[in-house]
């Protein structure tokens, strides 16, 4: 029989590693035309906006991709 508390410790900790493993993944970096024009089509004030954004999708998509591949290896081959 499971612990119920794996359903909740074992997602979280996957995601948790794949949030810090996309700490380590360098972020995309725009020449400055490449973001002048991102700046107009989004409407932000500064490069600090448009960086802010970027870092934090940038993010999450590493980790939600992180999560999932993690998730798959574990239920594939870890799991008894």
């Amino acid at each position: 029989m499971n612990n119920p508390f794996e359903t909740l410790i074992v997602p979280g900790g996957i995601l948790l590693l794949g949030f810090l493993s996309a700490l380590l993944l360098p972020a995309p970096a725009f020449s400055l035309a490449v973001a002048q024009h991102l700046l107009q089509i989004f409407h932000l004030q500064d490069l600090n906006q448009l960086y802010t954004v970027v870092f934090c999708v940038w993010f999450l998509v590493l980790g939600a991709l992180e999560f999932f591949v993690i998730r798959f290896v574990w239920r594939r081959w870890f799991r008894a």
